[in-house]
């Protein structure tokens, strides 16, 4: 046998030790992002289950001994956590839906019809995002006040548009960037205008675009703490942030009951992420291509 064959049998035999082994570390690192990213969402569930002593002793455990629903009965009964989950779905659904249509719309313009200094409407647009909250507060503050829209359910969600909107505009335009032009030529060509191109065409083939946006849109009304706070002040149009802020007292902090409410509003997203994984892997992914 030549030292060629040789070597090249001897390559040969060592791959399936090199992919074996590539996988482990592939599996390895995957593990350890999981463990990171999960650790501390299976702390707060387990804190859930536990007495309120156990959890300010010296060596707290992650298993619960005794094992008590206590929290939730106080999360749900006494601090009335429903009200505030009620508050921000409305809040959540209206402004990803308002979004999704603004932003899908203004993407589509911007993407298929021929507007001149589209890349400068997109760059303000983009700049809209890049303010500080907490410089916003101030100013939003009054103007919502002027217009008696304190303490609604309108305010927070005109606001949240402002703030979601720019993302929602920017993921749909690079999505929409990616489908083929000759798909709009074919549909001026059977009698649709650009309505109907928009409607008919454009938004069933971007279904994973709209359930990345959607859920990127709703998550961050769900979880806004800042403008709940400073524009309501009851419980009938606060939402879950600031509804669990609430549960502390000036002498006491309930860990166990923010704990409890913590779990049962985190678990909708996670679920809500796991089974739109698909759709949001390739929504995120095809807006950075360009064919």
């Amino acid at each position: 046998m030549t030292r060629t064959a040789i070597s090249a049998a001897t390559a040969a035999s060592a791959l399936p030790g090199r992919g074996f082994l590539r996988r482990a570390l592939l599996y390895a690192g995957a593990l350890m992002i999981l463990l990171w990213s999960a650790s501390p969402f299976v702390w707060q569930f387990a804190t859930s289950f536990q007495l309120d002593k156990a959890l300010t002793s010296g060596t707290p455990t992650l298993i619960p001994d005794p094992f008590t629903w206590e929290h939730y009965y106080n999360v749900f009964v006494e601090k009335q956590l429903h009200l505030y989950v009620l508050n921000s779905l409305i809040v959540s659904l209206a402004t990803t839906f308002l979004c999704l249509a603004i932003g899908s719309l203004a993407a589509f313009a911007l993407s298929r019809l021929d507007i001149r200094g589209r890349y400068g409407i997109l760059m303000v647009i983009l700049s809209v995002s890049m303010f500080p909250q907490i410089t916003l507060v101030g100013p939003l503050y009054i103007v919502a006040s002027a217009l008696q829209l304190l303490d609604t359910y309108t305010a927070l969600i005109l606001v949240y548009i402002a703030l979601v909107l720019p993302l929602v505009t920017w993921v749909m335009y690079g999505y929409f960037e990616t489908l083929p032009r000759e798909i709009d030529e074919a549909a001026r060509m059977d009698g649709l205008h650009a309505i109907g191109i928009y409607w008919f065409i454009i938004l069933p083939m971007s279904l994973p675009s709209l359930v990345t946006t959607g859920l990127l849109a709703f998550i961050t009304a769900w979880n806004e703490f800042l403008f709940a706070l400073a524009f309501t002040s009851n419980i009938d149009h606060q939402t879950i942030p600031v509804g669990i802020a609430n549960f502390t007292n000036l002498y006491f902090v309930p860990w166990g009951d923010i704990a409890a409410a913590s779990a049962i509003v985190t678990a909708p997203l996670i679920l809500l992420v796991l089974v739109f994984q698909r759709h949001i892997i390739e929504g995120l992914t095809q807006g950075g291509i360009k064919e």
